[in-house]
């Protein structure tokens, strides 16, 4: 069966970047629910219709929504080596209704694997990141640049950007939002014997692996 992976952590612990890299390692398929509303609306498939129709009334899509758009892109071909779910479930009540909708196709969550971070950290890691404008590879001012200065490694853009919310009181914020909402998932996963624990303050390249030890171990 393909794995489904989910990978939990606060804002700057990595997700993103590691969720490509099992990309290129491994072949799973990351999946944004941001990316896959949006998606959705444009192709305008009945979730979509009913997702954009919430989102002009200003309201928030709903958690039925946002499963039945899931559930549309996880049956495509592409995602036949399995997935890392990237947004969603952000609490104990998706989860749950996560492990129901994979119910009915014989899946379940393979792994919830925790990149743990230290928090002070975090403020100094998340404030220094920012993105190649052109193909949105991540680096940061102190932990991951360009091996040319000005020009991205992946592309040869030369254009980056940062988010103007990855300021530290910005960041403060965030992570006691991750703490009281989205934290309780680690206790979640826990109990259903499928959490693991990586350490995300190291280097990028030792949690790539040990990541794909994780994963590696998944697949045998």
């Amino acid at each position: 069966m393909a794995p489904v992976l989910i990978l939990l952590g606060p804002p700057g612990a990595g997700k993103g970047t590691q969720a490509r890299m099992l990309e290129e390692d491994f072949g799973l398929i990351q999946l944004s629910t941001g990316d896959l509303l949006r998606a959705a609306v444009t192709a305008g498939t009945p979730a979509g219709r009913q997702a954009k129709a919430v989102m002009e009334a200003g309201a928030l899509v709903s958690d039925d929504i946002v499963l039945a758009i899931l559930k549309d892109r996880m049956i495509q071909p592409d995602v036949a080596k399995g997935i890392i779910l990237d947004g969603f479930p952000r609490t104990a009540g998706q989860a749950a209704a996560l492990d129901l909708l994979l119910a009915e196709t014989g899946q379940k969550i393979t792994a919830a694997i925790s990149l743990e971070v230290d928090d002070a950290a975090m403020v100094g890691r998340v404030s220094g990141r920012h993105t190649c404008a052109a193909c949105g590879e991540g680096y940061h001012d102190e932990f991951k640049r360009p091996a040319k200065a000005g020009v991205c490694d992946k592309c040869g853009g030369t254009e980056f950007k940062r988010r103007a919310d990855d300021n530290a009181e910005t960041v403060r914020g965030r992570l006691s939002a991750y703490h009281a909402q989205t934290a309780p998932l680690i206790a979640y996963y826990d109990s259903k014997g499928v959490l693991e624990r990586i350490n995300a303050m190291g280097p990028i390249a030792d949690i790539r692996t040990a990541l794909g030890q994780i994963v590696a171990g998944i697949a045998a």
